[in-house]
């Protein structure tokens, strides 16, 4: 060893000890972005087609979570049950007309649980579903430490601006534009970008910890994108889906007739019948073409808050999490959209960057985020040597994100929780940074839900008022199989009557990763009502449909594991 070295360890040792001690005492920042509707094509999922380098950087520098699955795949239940870790059984929104505070519990969420710690909380862009789900506040002053910016711009999100073949406006689907023509020269996703970029400039040398969630528009229709964006996905690239059809299986009560996109004015000229009438082959191509490319464009506003984090030198001290409030269909199952129980639509990313922990500070000053330009340099190789294949579910993002931070994770919650504040009912995911993912967990199952107005589909099937549930539909996600109950509902005492079975779905997922072939009716039902009904009436909803697929795959595993 060359005296040079000698001299030169004890400095670096003096130098990073007060460091290390720092790290372990102070409460990281939190970056927490959130897509609307954005399904599990990213590069870092395996989609080969989607081009999302920004991304797939952060998830080589974080913690992959291959199966997260939302709790109900529509927007205001689905954020108001990750954002309070309540299931929308206890939150009792399944639609968007009740603020929950006031309808079911005075629940704490995610952001007043870090503003109550010390933490300047701060909202840009759809966060909460704005609205009554919110209380037209995004939950200020509870959540916020100042009220929640959303872009001026969105205000035109449903105004007639796509130029169609005619010369004129339309409310269209496809909707891709010259931004310089926009009001403003601008859009939705490209001013919440500016003004979180300047609230983290703002909090660069404060010592607050700061909590600045941000939420992006895209890629939710109306597919309103930068019209460069398309040039990434040549329509002769594109492909259908390898299961665009209805599935013979498929209960009615199940299926979604995608009345939002029905709607669109370029889409109510295909003249498509209800329900169950295919879009024509040339117009699937060009929807999932603008999907895509929705993707790289909110995949490119990820990369310049990223970028910014290097630039403030916050990349060492902030935890980033990247999430989705649900997925979306592409044709498949010949559905589009979400508003089902399918993996298409309840199956989102969810990434964890955390400095110390899935990051390692590089001493040389070398950028952790820096920015990747779709145009030029569209391809990254997703690397990470840290991927969840285990199930898990977004009520598991409040305990696992406070916990990360450097607070206290919340108690789990009692069975009954209406009366209590504080309290999860997902659960703490930080063990699963700590150790080596050994396989299948069979405990590890998601639950997620979609309410229904009748059995077969109608034109309110895909967003029936509370009022107008009949039927709800419950999904257990485990390891192997999408298991799904539809179950007699009661909308005024949100009572589930578990003896009034409409339909049911059975998916075995590894020979049948579409979940094409319902093999619910092939199974023997007497043995499952025999069973249950000896159960007293207290056991819950959850813990029934684990026993009933216990029973009803039993015998599959043990042919499985014969053959």
């Amino acid at each position: 060893m060359s005296s040079c070295v000698r001299a030169w360890l004890p400095l670096l040792f003096l130098f990073s000890l007060p460091v290390c001690v720092k790290t372990r005492r102070e409460r990281r920042n939190v970056l927490f972005i959130m897509a609307d509707d954005l399904r599990t094509s990213l590069g870092c999922y395996g989609d080969s087609v989607v081009k999302s380098p920004n991304i797939d950087q952060l998830a080589s520098k974080g913690q992959v979570f291959l199966n997260a699955f939302a709790q109900q795949a529509v927007c205001a239940p689905s954020r108001i049950s990750m954002l309070t870790s309540r299931r929308p059984d206890t939150t009792r929104l399944y639609d968007f007309n009740s603020y929950w505070r006031v309808h079911s519990g005075n629940f704490t969420t995610l952001p007043q649980y870090f503003k109550s710690r010390g933490y300047v909380t701060m909202s840009v862009g759809k966060v909460f579903h704005p609205g009554i789900a919110s209380n037209h506040t995004d939950d200020f002053p509870y959540s916020w430490s100042t009220p929640a910016f959303h872009p001026p711009s969105f205000r035109y999100e449903k105004e007639k601006m796509c130029k169609g073949k005619d010369g004129e406006l339309h409310t269209n689907l496809l909707c891709a534009v010259n931004v310089t023509e926009q009001p403003g020269g601008t859009l939705p996703d490209l001013e919440s970008t500016d003004e979180a970029v300047r609230l983290l400039k703002s909090r660069a040398n404060e010592d607050a910890p700061f909590f600045l969630a941000v939420g992006f528009h895209k890629p939710h229709i109306p597919f309103r994108i930068p019209q460069e964006y398309l040039t990434l996905y040549p329509i002769e690239n594109m492909t259908l889906p390898p299961d665009p059809y209805v599935p013979k299986g498929l209960p009615p009560v199940a299926y979604n007739p995608w009345m939002d996109v029905r709607r669109r004015d370029d889409v109510q000229k295909l003249n498509t019948s209800f329900p169950y009438g295919p879009i024509p082959k040339d117009f699937q191509l060009r929807i999932r073409q603008h999907y895509y490319a929705a993707v790289s464009y909110m995949d490119a506003q990820v990369g310049r808050l990223l970028s910014t984090l290097d630039e403030l030198r916050l990349a060492d001290s902030t935890m980033v999490v990247f999430t989705s409030d649900h997925g979306w269909s592409l044709g498949e199952h010949g559905e589009w959209a979400k508003y089902s129980n399918f993996d298409v639509t309840t199956r989102v990313p969810l990434i964890f960057s955390v400095p110390g922990v899935t990051t390692i500070r590089d001493w040389m000053g070398t950028p952790t985020f820096p920015f990747i330009d779709v145009f030029s340099q569209s391809e990254l190789r997703f690397e990470s040597k840290k991927v969840i294949r285990n199930v898990v579910e977004l009520v598991d993002v409040f305990p696992t994100t406070s916990y990360l931070a450097g607070l206290r994770a919340p108690d789990p919650c009692p069975d009954i929780s209406f009366q209590e504040e504080l309290c999860s009912e997902g659960d703490n995911l930080a063990y699963t940074f700590r150790h080596r993912e050994r396989g299948e967990d069979e405990e590890a199952v998601s639950f997620s839900q979609y309410p229904r107005p009748a059995d077969t589909p109608q034109v309110n099937s895909d967003l029936p008022d509370l009022k107008d549930i009949k039927i709800m539909g419950y999904s257990l996600r485990s390891w192997d199989y999408r298991y799904t109950l539809w179950l007699g509902f009661n909308p005024q005492t949100f009572q589930v009557n578990v003896s009034d079975v409409h339909a049911g779905e059975l998916y075995m997922t590894e020979d049948d990763p579409g979940q094409d072939k319902n093999i619910y009716s092939d199974t023997d039902l007497s043995v499952i009502h025999r069973k249950m009904a000896g159960l007293p009436h207290t056991v819950s909803l959850q813990t029934r449909m684990r026993l009933q697929l216990l029973y009803l795959t039993a015998g599959m595993k043990a042919g499985r594991r014969k053959a």
